[in-house]
Order: C-alpha cells, then structure tokens, then sequence
C-alpha cells in the first residue's frame, strides 16, 4: 500500500490546482511582468487537500513576515516564482490563503507613495546629519 495514498486529492481539486499553478507558471516563464492568483479559501478544498497541494510544492529559500493589519507569511515553493501566502486578522486567525504566481508577489513591493515617503525622510536625516557635521 503506497503511503501517500491517505493524502491522495478528493475528486482531483488539489490536482486541478497544481496544474492551474503550472501553466500560471509556464505564462510567468514567458511574460515576467504577469502575476496570477488562486484564492484557496474560495476553493471548496479539505485540509487534507490543502496539505497534499502544500508537499507537492515543497518549500523555497525565501520567506517575508507583514505585520500589517494582522500578521501574514509570504513562502516561496519549490518552484521559484510559486508563492504561498498567508494573511491572518489581528487575533491571528487565517483569513485569506493564497497561491500566488509572480517573480515578486504585489503584498512585497513597495508602493510608491510610501517610497516617496522614505525618500523625504532619509533626506532630511541626511541633511540633519551635514548640518550637525558642518556646525
């Protein structure tokens, strides 16, 4: 008796979602702009098939904690450009589980505004600190 056979996808969903995840992956290879999600909690998956999904992708070398508005994960697969995301409420509890296909996934990058943001602040640190030199 194989000894996976107990994580064996229901009706295929898992399944159907590991490909879903290669050709998003395949559309990545060619197009490095493209980002593709699959919302898990909108997928009528178990556990167990959430599971058997989470070892066939295994795990990557990155990792990035948010403490934004809760706590949320951001892993890397073993697929580079394959990233599973984790956002969970401010009692901790899993709110929104998600596969996401991307170089970088949206949650990571800076936006912009805030970008501007640390710009001006760094410079007058730095201007702070020229004056503090020079006086």
């Amino acid at each position: 008796m194989d000894p996976l056979s107990d994580l064996q996808p229901t009706a295929g969903r898992a399944g159907a979602v590991l490909l879903e995840v290669a050709t998003a992956l395949e559309g990545l290879s060619r197009d490095q702009q493209m980002q593709y999600t699959i919302d898990l909690h909108s997928l009528p998956m178990d556990d167990d098939e959430r599971a058997w999904l989470r070892a066939r992708l295994g795990s990557g070398e990155v990792r990035a904690a948010l403490d934004v508005a809760g706590h949320s994960t951001v892993d890397e697969t073993g697929f580079a450009g394959v990233w599973w995301v984790r956002h969970g409420d401010a009692e901790g509890r899993a709110g929104l589980e998600q596969i996401v296909v991307a170089r970088v996934p949206a949650l990571l990058l800076a936006h912009p505004d805030d970008v501007a943001d640390a710009a001006g602040r760094l410079a007058a640190a730095v201007d702070e600190m020229v004056e503090n030199l020079d006086g």
